[in-house]
């Protein structure tokens, strides 16, 4: 089953009928929180009142209808967009008042629907440019083909199938394998935090499953590696989701295991339509 947009999201009171939660996710230190997040565009309430709490080695699903709030959370934990009131610390670090680039540095990486890479380039210098830039090496005077960044690349390309592309160039690849190009290029830092945005968008039904395997599967060697994905076809987040937070208009609807949550009232009518709204 797949996720079905109940329509635009209204300013104002919503009647939800309560979230559920996790509390502190699978428990330990929080890799991940945020207090109180707010965000708004005018009269529209972008985010209201977020609050979650993420742990290591989790695998979080993102869902709810187009312009529910997923991407706002998203831009705020990245510090593309800045929260109007609210708290985001990282391993226990303020972060809410830092650029994108040094919230990147301290390990939170992000995949984006449309992959950002290097057309003209291969695969392998497309993950030795990534790698680069995560090392903060990326310089005229250091070469870029370094034995132990061409390892871990290759490392990464093995894992995500795409070795057998290692010499062709970006432009010539299908969407598909440029998807996990991009997502494999977000691993080489090491991140604490990686953030996929739809990363089975666009590719065609008996593809995604397939590829949403393999992207798990590259994860599953990234054990400390908490992994927050937004996505919209439900048997995706069944299959590879260990928590599901769902947004509707600006606020979190239900927090919970993806069986739970999917179950909930709430998300049956603003988020997969199974339900029809009061």
């Amino acid at each position: 089953m797949t996720g079905a947009s109940a329509g635009p999201p209204q300013a104002g009171p919503i009647p939800l009928r309560g979230a559920t939660a996790v509390p502190g996710g699978l428990g330990g230190p929080a890799i991940l929180e945020a207090e109180g997040l707010e965000k708004r565009f005018g009269a529209v309430v972008a985010a209201s009142d977020i609050n979650i709490r993420i742990t290591a080695g989790e695998r979080i699903s993102l869902i709810g209808s187009n312009g529910a709030g997923k991407t706002t959370f998203v831009n705020m934990i990245t510090g593309y967009l800045k929260p109007d009131a609210g708290r985001i610390t990282l391993a226990g670090r303020d972060i809410k008042p830092l650029a994108p680039r040094d919230i990147t540095r301290l390990g939170v990486a992000r995949s984006f629907q449309i992959p950002q890479l290097y057309g003209d380039l291969t695969v392998l210098d497309n993950m030795l440019v990534a790698n680069a830039c995560h090392d903060q090496k990326l310089s005229f005077w250091q070469p870029a083909r370094r034995p132990d960044a061409i390892a871990r690349a290759d490392l990464l390309l093995e894992r995500f199938r795409l070795a057998e592309h290692r010499g062709r160039r970006v432009a010539e690849l299908p969407g598909g394998v440029r998807k996990l190009l991009d997502i494999a290029m977000a691993l080489t830092g090491s991140p604490k935090l990686l953030l996929l945005d739809e990363p089975t968008s666009g590719v065609s039904a008996e593809e995604k499953f397939p590829m949403m395997a393999t992207i798990m599967a590259a994860l599953g060697h990234e054990a400390q590696t908490t992994v927050l994905f937004v996505e919209h076809d439900m048997d995706i987040v069944l299959r590879h989701a260990s928590r599901v937070v769902a947004f509707y208009a600006g606020r979190i609807i239900a927090d919970d295991t993806p069986a739970v949550a999917l179950a909930t009232d709430d998300v049956r009518r603003y988020v997969t339509g199974e339900l029809l709204q009061d």
